[in-house]
């Protein structure tokens, strides 16, 4: 019967490289053994050492991306990607709305895992006051969480102060991912904060290397697909932790510089 099987939706920009942006999550779709299709928002020119050249995708294009999609197949969850200015996010943020993509999994694409700012102020605004109220989970990385909960982070009791914050804004549940930029530490803990208001902490081991692009894609990508699945939402937390820790530790020879992680890595249920 039309429609059974799940499929996810990734509303994101196209990086030619195929190390993140949609690339990435519709490779995470398809190893976890969901359908995935895309509403293609940018277009980047990059490669390991960098990106050369970035093309928006005007807004009534995207717009009609969603109309099209809607008309036909049942999206069961979408997430977010880099949403590069304050029009894309309101128009994403108007079919989101509307229910047709289902749960939606914001990863808020405003700093970089090494604190540089992504965003203009006044899209980052826009994101706050539209998108995350919309979020069903919300994936921020650590210098991300600061930025949204406007505070330091400096203590597990800080992480999850943050976390509140972040609910308090509006997403109904939280994945503050921690610090991973100091290269002496053991492990890098998540803490996950439910919308029936409990936590708990996810960790793994610090991989030392410099084939992470795509990490927060796939990590959401992987939350959206489970979702998509029926997965509860705790449950999708500690599959994408480990389908993504997996995936970073299990490195391949791609690029000469800062290379993809392994989507072939991890051993998967689906």
């Amino acid at each position: 019967m039309a429609n059974e099987f799940p499929q996810a939706l990734t509303i994101a920009g196209a990086d030619s490289d195929g190390s993140a942006g949609m690339e990435a999550d519709l490779t995470t779709f398809f190893t976890l053994g969901v359908h995935g299709m895309c509403v293609l928002t940018a277009a980047v020119a990059g490669n390991s050492y960098g990106i050369d050249a970035a093309h928006n995708m005007p807004t009534a294009f995207i717009a009609q991306q969603f109309k099209t999609l809607a008309a036909d197949f049942h999206i069961r969850a979408a997430k977010t990607g880099m949403l590069a200015d304050s029009e894309l996010i309101h128009t994403v943020a108007a079919h989101v709305q509307d229910g047709a993509v289902g749960p939606l999994v914001l990863d808020p694409v405003i700093i970089t895992k090494h604190g540089a700012m992504l965003l203009e102020e006044s899209a980052y605004e826009t994101l706050r006051q539209e998108l995350i109220p919309l979020a069903t989970v919300i994936t921020p990385n650590f210098f991300e969480a600061q930025k949204l909960a406007e505070m330091d982070i400096k203590t597990d009791e800080d992480m999850i102060t943050a976390a509140q914050k972040l609910q308090d804004l509006g997403a109904k549940n939280v994945l503050v991912k921690g610090a991973h930029h100091a290269g002496d530490q053991e492990e890098v803990r998540d803490y996950a904060l439910l919308e029936d208001g409990t936590g708990f902490w996810l960790s793994a081991p610090y991989v030392a290397t410099d084939r992470i692009n795509g990490t927060g894609d796939t990590l959401s990508a992987a939350i959206t697909a489970e979702i998509a699945k029926g997965t509860s939402i705790a449950d999708a937390f500690r599959i994408a932790k480990q389908y993504t820790y997996e995936a970073i530790a299990q490195p391949i020879a791609v690029g000469h510089k800062f290379g993809p992680i392994n989507h072939w890595a991890p051993k998967v249920q689906k």
